[in-house]
């Protein structure tokens, strides 16, 4: 059985490759099936909005179905995700996980704060706030945004430890939070 994994997450290639690595040594462990292969969905500014993985299981047994939906839950699927084949009706929604992007602002701040402020220890503290809560999964560079991708058990409580420290560091003024997943 033929199916895709459409990851509600933002995800650079690197780091989806490294999602579906985990979910093929997963299956091939449990002797059930493997990854085929997948990739990212890009808008015009080169942003990631979705990510898919193919997955190949051995037969159509329900009980790998089930081995299926217990390994993908324990990876951290990200609210919105679905497992879907060419059948119609198989159609599943999977995922727990909350998303919250961070989006430093480029372009309008004084230079001055771009030279002294690091994105490296912003992101130190920010990952030290959510510790236990979250985790970074990715990140995104643009022309005028640096978005960071974080996904945990709730946004409300990434955003608002976040908030905490965003609120002292200068590089983090004109920031935006937004929930993903």
């Amino acid at each position: 059985m033929d199916l895709t994994l459409r990851l509600n997450a933002r995800l650079q290639p690197i780091h989806q490759f490294q999602f579906e690595d985990v979910i093929h040594t997963l299956l091939t462990k449990k002797g059930i099936g493997e990854t085929s292969g997948g990739g990212v969905a890009q808008d015009p500014e080169g942003e990631t909005t979705y990510c898919e993985i193919e997955i190949h299981l051995d037969d159509t047994k329900p009980n790998n179905i089930i081995q299926l939906l217990e390994i993908l839950s324990k990876t951290g699927i990200p609210k919105g995700s679905t497992l879907w084949s060419a059948d119609p009706e198989f159609n599943i929604e999977v995922g727990t996980l909350e998303g919250l992007a961070y989006y430093f602002n480029n372009t309008e701040l004084p230079y001055s704060i771009y030279e002294t402020c690091d994105v490296n220890y912003a992101l130190e503290q920010m990952e030290k706030a959510i510790e236990g809560i979250g985790k970074l999964y990715s990140y995104w560079k643009g022309r005028a945004d640096t978005g960071l991708y974080f996904y945990g058990h709730s946004f409300f409580e990434m955003k608002q430890k976040i908030e905490a420290f965003n609120a002292t560091y200068p590089l983090c003024q004109k920031s935006r939070i937004e929930q993903i997943a």
